[in-house]
């Protein structure tokens, strides 16, 4: 009796909902530490959440998305479409790991690849922010560069948490299908105008 009494002290039901908030979002930002400091650790994996990728999601799509009033004709990703990219291409990789035999839960693996969209979500913002200058050939090179490290970022970082979790004869076999994840996301980066 005297242990249950304890376990509900200790639950976050009797917890206020600014406590709760704060603890949310502290973990979160402990998780965005991880992934701009990648190394070998099991506390993404261990204390998984979607709040992160969830976050970071929407902040990509809503700058994917065109300026114009009328964007069904401006050619340009619409917020769907980018949000369905993401997470089809996240559930996709994530079934892959279960089919190669990797001892990482649904879960834990779209948080992992939701969180390591963060590179590239701070890459389109520096794109965003380059676009304001005057277009040319140094612009495109400058975004092309920073496109290209925060893609290379985003693949250390993704591959640092998940590569543990694959037997060790389909490690490339899990982290091609991540390659080609971040690189269409990086190729929208990469070839987004404003209009």
């Amino acid at each position: 009796m005297r242990s249950h009494i304890q376990e509900f002290d200790s639950s976050t039901l009797n917890e206020s909902v600014q406590n709760t908030i704060m603890r949310d979002l502290k973990a979160v930002g402990k998780k965005f530490m991880h992934v701009l400091y990648p190394r070998k650790s099991n506390t993404l994996l261990r204390d998984w959440d979607l709040w992160g990728p969830l976050i970071l999601c929407v902040t990509l799509a809503l700058m994917l998305q065109r300026g114009s009033a009328d964007s069904e004709k401006d050619g340009g990703p619409q917020f769907a479409e980018v949000f369905v990219i993401v997470w089809f291409g996240a559930v996709t990789i994530t079934l892959n790991t279960k089919l190669l035999g990797g001892n990482i839960s649904f879960f834990q693996s779209l948080c992992v690849l939701g969180y390591c969209i963060l590179p590239l979500t701070v890459a389109m913002l520096i794109c965003r922010l380059v676009l304001l200058a005057k277009p040319g050939p140094v612009n495109f090179v400058v975004r092309f560069f920073v496109v290209i490290v925060m893609f290379a970022w985003s693949i250390v970082a993704s591959t640092a948490f998940l590569a543990d979790s694959q037997p060790p004869n389909r490690k490339a076999l899990a982290v091609y299908p991540v390659f080609l994840f971040y690189f269409v996301i990086s190729w929208m980066i990469l070839t987004f105008t404003p209009q």
